[in-house]
């Protein structure tokens, strides 16, 4: 297996992989520093596919700030767009495989049933139009592509809704949790596991893929099933999105059907609230 190379290592998606590769002993998996690896600046990018001759290259360095996006849309657009787009062009010259990392954001959260792979995007965030424009960008450029889009994404490394929740329910006597916005948590290190099988097994089945944890749930519940684990004794409540207004406006569901990665990888996959249990189990 030739080298696979990971740019935005260290955020919470990159690190998850490192963990991963560990476990798995895959040691041809490359993790450059942000400095050597700026998916901004092409000369950077073409020293590391240089260095390297990845045959893939695995792209984690997104712009996730979702309200700040709202009011920094050139910089959103920058990182989400133009550095998937520089990537791809990378790949296409240097013979590479794309697998990108998109979101459940590019849709618009109205339908009440999973969203499989081809059903209509159509964004309403700022930072859901910058993801939609890197998948398209990259689906232009370079036909040798995953792009997988995940949602609620969580785990022991990072900033993440897990730790936000642990930290407050130990600061607070109570909470209030929105309850109507309705998705799939993920624990990066099951998406992790998932993109590594994909590459090591070395198919051709490229195109676009949803993946999160099995099962459908609220903010609200997400955070009492927390709680519960952890043996919290803060009450939450639950409240409509209306009465905690922000900046930029979330899909009320947007659960994605993962029918199609199952099939393709024979990939199982967890159900969400075991594998909350394992994570919360590596926080203590």
């Amino acid at each position: 297996m030739q080298n696979i190379v990971v740019f935005g290592a260290s955020g919470q998606l990159g690190q998850c992989l490192k963990k991963v590769a560990e476990i798995k002993d895959i040691n041809f998996i490359v993790f450059p520093p942000e400095t050597e690896a700026n998916i901004l600046d092409m000369d950077a990018i073409s020293k590391v596919f240089e260095q390297y001759k990845p045959a893939y290259v695995i792209n984690c360095a997104a712009y996730t700030a979702v309200d700040k996006a709202e009011d920094d849309i050139d910089m959103a657009r920058k990182i989400n767009r133009t550095g998937a787009a520089n990537l791809a062009t990378q790949c296409k010259d240097h013979g590479a495989v794309l697998v990108h990392l998109s979101t459940d954001f590019i849709f618009k959260g109205d339908k009440p049933y999973p969203l499989i792979e081809s059903d209509v995007t159509e964004p309403i965030s700022v930072y859901g139009l910058t993801k939609l424009e890197g998948e398209q960008d990259v689906i232009s450029i370079l036909p040798r592509h995953y792009i997988l889009r995940t949602s609620w994404l969580y785990s022991e490394y990072g900033n993440n809704f897990v730790k936000t929740m642990l930290k407050l329910g130990a600061e607070r006597d109570e909470l209030k949790i929105i309850a109507d916005q309705i998705g799939s948590p993920t624990y990066a290190i099951d998406l992790a596991a998932a993109i590594l099988d994909i590459i090591t097994a070395g198919g051709e089945n490229f195109g676009i893929y949803h993946y999160s944890n099995e099962g459908v749930t609220s903010w609200y519940d997400f955070a009492k099933g927390i709680f519960d684990l952890a043996g919290s004794k803060v009450k939450a409540y639950p409240i409509r999105t209306s009465e905690y207004p922000t900046r930029a406006t979330r899909p009320a569901f947007s659960v994605m059907d993962k029918a199609k990665i199952k099939k393709t990888f024979n990939i199982e996959i967890p159900y969400w609230r075991d594998s909350l249990a394992v994570c919360l189990q590596k926080l203590k």
